[in-house]
């Protein structure tokens, strides 16, 4: 039997499959050196039995030492690469990392508007691992006004909760009302992540109008690359697969941490790199 010219399986038909993977699509930028961006985003689906597709908003000169250069698309572009995504597969949830300008977010808000039965993470990305700003402050306006309404869940670490909100997310104390004030921003659910904050433990802290959840683990030791365009990745592919957003955040939460234990360190920057 010969094998079958559109899919390269013998005997395997187009469709032929009882059950047919979600499909996730990732709006986000190129990290050169593999441990973040589009290139984690889709180790992560893959790991997470999704079939990812990609928008790029901008590509970067990055290694685990740092940013080098980054190169952003014209918001047209990045359009144009959403659009053929949604008109060819059946987009079951679309995660957002690094949009670099306000135009981008503009566009890419403009894009989504058109789809908004579909689930929706947003990963507000505004400083690399190396300290550089990603997103200045006319950026951070529109990314507020009018992409935050749009998410299903919002993903942010305490450095962003606080350009999000103008609280000290660090202070213990202050954190419910970081959360509240995250959520008066549009988002239906946050997962507020505590990794920047000290001690041998981790606290995130999810919320949504239900109520809240807290999500402790171990402190995975060394400083790592990539985990928040992971956690995001995730959660997207969970809730494709159907998950409420809060199952979807405790097992994102689990497959980071799972990710950092077999993590490794390939560059000379010192980083752990996830293992997916």
């Amino acid at each position: 039997m010969s094998a079958s010219p559109r899919t390269g399986h013998r005997g395997t038909q187009p469709g032929s499959r009882a059950a047919r993977s979600p499909v996730v699509l990732t709006i986000a930028g190129s990290d050169s050196g593999g441990g973040a961006g589009i290139q984690a985003d889709l180790k992560t689906f893959m790991a997470r039995g999704v079939h990812g597709t990609c928008a790029i908003t901008a590509v970067t000169a990055q290694n685990t030492r740092g940013v080098r250069a980054v190169h952003v698309l014209p918001p047209r572009e990045v359009r144009a690469q959403i659009g053929a995504v949604f008109d060819d597969f059946p987009v079951a949830a679309v995660k957002t990392g690094m949009l670099a300008d306000a135009a981008t977010i503009r566009a890419v808000a403009h894009a989504l508007r058109d789809h908004p039965a579909v689930p929706l993470v947003i990963d507000p990305v505004m400083l690399a691992t190396s300290g550089a700003r990603l997103l200045d402050a006319r950026a951070v306006a529109v990314l507020i006004d009018e992409l935050l309404p749009l998410a299903t869940v919002l993903t942010p670490n305490l450095p962003e909760a606080a350009a999000l909100t103008g609280l000290d997310a660090h202070a213990t104390r202050l954190r419910p009302r970081v959360l509240d004030a995250l959520l008066a921003l549009g988002p239906k659910a946050v997962l507020l992540k505590g990794g920047h904050a000290r001690g041998r433990s981790v606290t995130d802290l999810y919320r949504d109008a239900d109520g809240s959840l807290v999500i402790m683990h171990p402190r995975q030791p060394g400083m790592a690359h990539g985990t928040g365009c992971t956690l995001a990745a995730a959660l997207a592919a969970e809730l494709a697969k159907g998950h409420s957003p809060r199952r979807a955040a405790q097992q994102a939460v689990a497959y980071v941490q799972r990710a950092l234990a077999r993590g490794q360190i390939l560059g000379k920057g010192g980083l752990l790199l996830l293992r997916h």
